[in-house]
């Protein structure tokens, strides 16, 4: 009987190992010439490395009985399509089903398992996006000829989570820029030119922090294609010059603590998002000490997320058609569900 799995192994593909910040690989005996010699093979020092580095050795794609092996193809072929931020979110989210389903026949899979799976896990919000990674990789079996059909598509119904319903009020927003700068430049003038922009436009934090003077100011607007879903539906969105715009560009430009080619930038000229990571660690603790002032200093009770104003863009928009071009999206459905919190006046029968 084999030994069971260490706890830091659970979750991990077959013959990985988790060692002093280090993924590696147990070569099978008689393949150590495959793998340069080695009977434990190094793959990396991130699961994303780790899986990349394994791809390059390992060819999943026509051994795939288990929904432990789907997962591996999925992390090999469609995680390195996502964003970045999404990727490291999907890795942590398979290797908790890979703990419960590694050895899992691919078929038949009932829906009863996903009722239990999500039972059985105290964090209610990571088991559902858990499940929803678990379904797209199903969706892409039926696509790579694995099944003949998904297993439990639209015949499981999980309790959702309630969407954020925070509207941020236009006196909150007066409120936001009341706070003074002792100096010319730096972090409180950048926030206000951000949420300036942020307020006119909806784009997005990563579209708004890689936006970069050479490449997305044009003489008839602003340029973007959404970063988040640049691969999938490649929208390209222009936001045309008015006064107001052209004003919270020239006070972003004016607000840089140096010369960059980004909008945004720190005190070294580079811009704020980690594209290795997905992160954007030192806008966000900028923001955090922003809204600390604000709640110390103003009139505002209650804190708003910097997604917050994107929805209010989404709000504040005459018509949800409006609401979609703003915020580029393309599923009418997740304006209206996410996006559109405004309070609707409703006139009572006379």
């Amino acid at each position: 009987m084999p030994k069971p799995r260490r706890k830091e192994n659970k979750g991990l593909p077959e013959r990985w190992t988790a060692h002093h910040g280090a993924y590696y690989y147990y070569v099978p005996k008689g393949m150590e010439s495959a793998w340069e010699g080695k009977k434990k093979y190094k793959l990396g020092n991130s699961l994303p490395e780790a899986y990349a580095k394994y791809a390059e050795m390992v060819d999943v794609k026509d051994k795939i009985t288990t929904v432990g092996e789907l997962l591996d193809r999925y992390v090999l072929e469609v995680v390195p399509t996502k964003a970045k931020a999404t990727q490291n979110g999907n890795h942590a989210f398979i290797k908790r089903l890979r703990a419960t389903f590694s050895e899992t026949p691919l078929l038949p899979f009932h829906p009863q398992r996903v009722y239990q799976y999500v039972q059985a896990r105290k964090a209610k919000v990571s088991a559902h996006r858990e499940v929803e990674i678990l379904s797209h990789a199903y969706t892409k079996a039926v696509e790579w000829g694995l099944i003949a059909a998904h297993p439990f598509k639209g015949e499981v119904r999980l309790e959702g989570e309630a969407s954020r319903s925070r509207y941020v009020e236009d006196w909150e927003v007066i409120e936001f820029f009341s706070l003074d700068s002792k100096r010319k430049k730096g972090s409180v003038l950048m926030i206000q030119a951000y949420v300036k922009l942020k307020l006119l436009t909806g784009m997005s934090q990563g579209d708004l922090l890689r936006l970069q003077i050479p490449i997305h100011k044009q003489d008839d607007g602003i340029h973007i294609m959404r970063h988040k879903t640049a691969k999938k539906a490649g929208i390209r969105t222009i936001y045309a010059w008015t006064p107001a715009l052209k004003s919270a560009w020239e006070q972003a430009v004016s607000a840089r603590p140096c010369l960059s080619s980004f909008l945004f930038c720190n005190a070294k000229g580079k811009g704020y998002v980690n594209e290795e990571k997905g992160t954007q660690a030192g806008f966000k603790s900028m923001w955090q000490r922003y809204m600390a002032r604000l709640l110390k200093e103003t009139d505002l009770k209650e804190p708003f997320t910097e997604h917050d104003l994107r929805a209010k863009v989404g709000s504040d928009a005459k018509s949800l058609e409006h609401a979609m071009m703003l915020l580029s999206h393309a599923d009418p459905r997740t304006t209206q569900k996410t996006y559109r919190r405004k309070a609707v006046l409703v006139n009572p029968l006379q």
